[in-house]
């Protein structure tokens, strides 16, 4: 058996577009992806609207906190991954420089405004875009298994 993909998604606050990644990545693509999230200045606490959207699709939200990306420093990951412009500007700690890093970028959706349907929009607009992404990412690396 392979042993999973070690994934960490950065976003400064580690309250929603991070927290949208992991939850995906581990339950969309159990076994292929072991995902973590973190900020470099976490808030705390979960969006209360990533929580309502992840509920909503039927995912997992037990056990979710917003976490310093000091707390990963005994770990590897395979890859780290900003999701966010302002966490992919920050210099990261020394521990993650020796990981390959990629940037995929999206909308904070907690930050979106008009009605209730715009707003469910927005979140599902990159809870798509980010599984999307894993769905790439997991077949390249299917490719390069030669698959």
């Amino acid at each position: 058996m392979v042993k999973p993909f070690n994934l960490l998604f950065i976003c400064t606050h580690n309250r929603c577009r991070s927290v949208l990644a992991e939850v995906i990545a581990n339950t969309q693509f159990e076994g292929v992806f072991r995902a973590f999230s973190a900020g470099s200045q976490p808030a705390g606490e979960i969006h209360p609207l990533t929580l309502k959207f992840l509920a909503a699709r039927g995912l997992p939200t037990e056990g979710l906190s917003s976490q310093s990306w000091d707390e990963f420093a005994d770990q590897e990951f395979d890859l780290v991954v900003t999701v966010c412009d302002s966490a992919a500007d920050e210099a990261c700690p020394l521990w993650m420089s020796d990981a390959p890093r990629a940037h995929w970028g999206m909308p904070d959706p907690s930050r979106a405004t008009g009605d209730e349907a715009a707003i469910e929009t927005a979140f599902y607009t990159v809870m798509d875009a980010l599984e999307s992404q894993l769905a790439a990412l997991q077949r390249e690396l299917l490719k390069d298994i030669g698959f």
